[in-house]
């Protein structure tokens, strides 16, 4: 072969197995890199390594779940560890369960490694340990991605690879990439001073470290309280500044604001045992140190055209001009705790990977099916996806993103595999039913509510029905795409909603009949329900860019509120099943109770188009096979008339012979009156 043939050949891409050779340099190929072996790291393989998919999943440290491993300093995880709930169905119970991985392994529950309603993160760290190695999840530790690119390929999947670099400077390459690295980058103010600033992340977890000490706290959520807390009961008093107010989890519902088990210095504070709180712009203030270590606070104008290591004899102070300064007693420490950002510095312009906005700027900026707006192809899950549902549901934590990590694995299913979205075909009389048991049971509703919908698919004449689960909703548009399912007919959305105007920071959610229980106000419901939006066509992107504000989704055909119930348990006949059931029936104009067969068969003689039960069933004879038990027991119940053979007889004995059959029959007239009143029963279910 000529010089230059060969030339040409070694010139090409020449990939065998997971292999690649582009210009001389190796390159490991994978169809899919998944960067992370935290939680949604972890769960995001379990799928694909389900699917049968060629994938790896690279891990700094030596283990996985490497963020729990420092954090929380304390060691106190704020997701809780409900063991019983007094059911037995693995899908309710995983509602109450904020920990699990979803798998098959009936093992891998968190229940397993805690009996703490509040677990420590050290068995967190165990549990993420337990589920790589039980499950064999293909995961390269001690592998840092260092710098991702792009290499522009028509042929590739989303016309382009991704390039990863780790820490020994080998190359990956991968048709598509899943970012699960979390949110790791402690989030920092600079301001004059802020070098006597401690870090939550290396400040002392040693409680008589602070002893007698007057500490300044920068933040207020969950890591300055739990900060707090650890110190509360040594120290001279705690004083906390932050720009936005306190926002209690259990006054808004979103388990990202302050927990309960955290807000101990609430107390102190409110029955002034010298503890405090103190709103402004940290970004204001300035410190300075005086010649004994001690920290001041002031204002960063103050500081304007001073010179600053002339002393603080030489600097006004506040209390200065304003003797009663809110923080005018010196701080022996001042700790930061502001929580944590993205990780930006690795991705190469080339990706466009831009900040969000406003308060989502520490998240990635990603559409509504967690991929990247700019770069096709590259997925963000766990906890930095919660740009999507930011203070509104639970996407940012363990008990949410295990959710829509399986969504994200099924729209990829579709995309690069061609598998449609799994659904389940059931004939119409089974809706109300259909709906009902995943209202009640189904985790994924419950949890990422506002977020992920079921979606009923009707097909042709409202005969049957096709079922979708978790679907997110803010890509309803592109169902038909995205699902490889169609929308022909007409389609419910059952989602999970807290009341409009219920909750909130400023919101007293403990009023006095706060509760709605009858079923007529159901749309004025504050606690979680469940609400049936009904479009006789699939809403264009026009119309979902068009939603009311606070809408999950456009203004509906028919919309239906289940009322809320106290025990979250939507099976009352009359309160919940009912009212559902004849939404649905004006939505098909069909009759979608069941009946008994006497009743079709009355139906058969009386109307033009009967039930559909009547008509899938009866007249199919796919009903209950009869029996004389069954018989009883309706007589018993009175739902039937006790057509034994002594009415027909009446005294005479059975083995009489006495006047034919057709006599029989001529001498006792039937009555239909227990026939009439089953099929006027309008509340029959």
């Amino acid at each position: 072969m000529a010089p230059a043939a060969c030339g040409a050949l070694l010139g090409l891409a020449l990939c065998t197995g997971s292999l690649c050779m582009v210009s001389g340099a190796a390159l490991l190929y994978h169809d899919y890199c998944v960067v992370g072996a935290g939680p949604s790291g972890l769960q995001a393989a379990y799928f694909l390594q389900r699917a049968g998919r060629d994938y790896v999943v690279f891990e700094r440290s030596h283990a996985p779940g490497s963020f729990f491993a420092l954090y929380p300093r304390h060691r106190k995880l704020i997701s809780i560890n409900k063991r019983y709930t007094g059911k037995s169905n693995s899908e309710f119970n995983l509602r109450h369960d904020w920990n699990s991985l979803l798998s098959h392994d009936r093992w891998l529950l968190f229940r397993r490694y805690s009996r703490d309603f509040y677990p420590n993160a050290d068995e967190m760290v165990r549990y993420l340990e337990d589920f790589a190695s039980r499950l064999k999840l293909r995961v390269q530790y001690n592998t840092a991605v260092i710098h991702v690119t792009l290499e522009r390929d028509e042929q590739a999947w989303n016309g382009h690879y991704f390039i990863l670099t780790d820490q020994d400077r080998q190359n990956y390459k991968c048709s598509c990439l899943l970012v699960a690295t979390g949110m790791w980058v402690p989030n920092v103010v600079n301001f004059p001073g802020s070098e006597y600033v401690e870090g939550y992340e290396t400040v002392s977890t040693n409680p008589e470290d602070f002893a007698g000490q007057t500490v300044l706290i920068l933040g207020r959520g969950n890591s300055a309280f739990e900060t707090a807390e650890n110190i509360l009961g040594v120290t001279n008093f705690i004083h906390m500044v932050s720009r936005s107010r306190v926002r209690l989890s259990w006054a808004t519902h979103y388990v990202g604001d302050l927990r309960a088990i955290n807000n101990g210095l609430l107390d102190t504070y409110q029955l002034k045992s010298l503890d405090g709180l103190l709103e402004g712009d940290l970004e204001d203030l300035a410190i300075i140190k005086d010649k004994k270590g001690k920290l001041h606070i002031t204002l960063r104008f103050y500081l304007e055209n001073r010179n600053i290591s002339a002393g603080i004899d030489s600097i006004t102070l506040p209390q200065d001009e304003l003797d009663n300064f809110a923080p005018r007693a010196p701080y022996d420490r001042v700790i930061r705790c502001l929580g944590w950002k993205f990780d930006f510095s690795i991705y190469n312009r080339s990706l466009k990977m831009m900040p969000g906005k406003g308060d989502k700027k520490k998240y990635p900026q990603i559409k509504p099916n967690y991929e990247s707006t700019s770069t096709r192809g590259l997925f963000v899950l766990g906890t930095a996806s919660h740009s999507i549902d930011f203070r509104k549901s639970a996407g940012g934590f363990i008990h949410g993103f295990r959710y829509t990590t399986r969504a994200v694995h099924r729209l990829l299913e579709k995309r690069h595999h061609g598998v449609p979205w799994p659904s389940t075909v059931y004939p119409v009389t089974q809706l109300t039913n259909s709906i009902i048991k995943r209202v009640n049971e189904a985790s994924g509703l419950y949890q990422m509510f506002g977020v992920l919908a079921d979606i009923i698919l009707l097909r042709e004449n409202a005969t049957a029905f096709e079922y979708l689960e978790e679907y997110p909703v803010g890509i309803l548009a592109e169902l038909e795409t995205q699902t490889g399912r169609k929308a022909r007919s007409g389609l419910f959305v059952v989602i999970m909603e807290y009341g409009k105007n219920f909750s909130g920071a400023d919101k007293d959610v403990f009023y006095y009949n706060r509760a709605v229980g009858e079923a007529q106000h159901a749309w004025q419901s504050n606690f979680l329900h469940p609400v049936i939006y009904y479009y006789k066509h699939l809403p264009t992107e026009h119309q979902m860019k068009l939603r009311p504000p606070d809408w999950p989704l456009p203004r509906p055909d028919a919309i239906h509120h289940i009322v809320e119930d106290f025990l979250t348990d939507w099976t009352a006949p009359n309160a919940h099943i009912l009212p559902l059931r004849r939404f649905l029936e004006n939505c098909l104009s069909t009759d979608l109770r069941n009946f008994f067969a006497e009743s079709c068969f009355l139906f058969a003689f009386t109307r033009q188009k009967l039930p559909p039960f009547c008509r899938q069933g009866y007249l199919r004879m796919q009903g209950l096979e009869g029996s004389e038990g069954l018989r009883r027991h309706a007589v018993e119940a009175g739902l039937l008339q006790d057509y034994s053979i002594t009415d027909f007889l009446g005294d005479r004995p059975p083995d009489s012979h006495t006047g034919s059959q057709d006599q029989l029959l001529r001498d006792h007239v039937i009555s239909v009156r227990p026939l009439q009143h089953l099929v006027n029963a309008k509340d029959e279910l």
